[in-house]
């Protein structure tokens, strides 16, 4: 069981690794979207989709030694957490501080990550908003006034002027 638990710690680390890599290219996007460079901001989306394709095998890694694990301990077809696999290494202090510490790492990247990307969803929301909001902008420019545009039985045509936005052909 020490060898899983090595390669445990191992595929922990591994993850944590790749966490820290999207924690850059978190990083990096926030400064992409401040300067709005779409074309860098494609390139770094492909980066992380490769992150994250990483991330889920290592994920899948996990996964299938901790069933190992249960299988080892006589928890077989049970799941078990490495949260629960830290208290069952209660008799081994060495090998229960090292995956305690690859957790907590793990967990620590996971969080900051999270806020990142938290801060990320708030820069794309405003770039949303104030897109939208130059759209209405332009299209009010070219709006005709509503108190002088009028059709035959009195009722207000909200029509689009020209593309000067000033018509003086009538």
């Amino acid at each position: 069981m020490a060898s899983l638990v090595d390669e445990l710690v191992e595929v922990l680390g591994a993850e944590e690794k790749i966490y820290q890599k999207l924690i850059q290219y978190g990083e990096q996007k926030t400064d992409i979207l401040v300067r709005a460079d779409v074309p860098a901001l494609e390139e770094l989306t492909s980066c992380e989709q490769v992150a994250s394709d990483d991330l889920i095998v290592q994920s899948n890694r996990q996964t299938q030694l901790l069933k190992d694990i249960a299988t080892v301990v006589g928890r077989d077809g049970e799941i078990i957490t490495v949260t629960q696999l830290i208290e069952l290494l209660g008799t081994q202090p060495e090998a229960q501080n090292k995956l305690s510490s690859a957790k907590e790492k793990l967990l620590e990247a996971a969080e900051k990550l999270r806020t990142l990307n938290g801060q990320n969803i708030t820069l794309l929301q405003q770039a949303i908003e104030l897109n939208e909001f130059d759209l209405t902008l332009f299209k009010s420019m070219r709006q005709a006034p509503e108190t002088a545009n009028y059709d035959k039985s009195a009722c207000n045509t909200g029509s689009i002027l020209g593309k000067s936005g000033f018509d003086a052909s009538s």
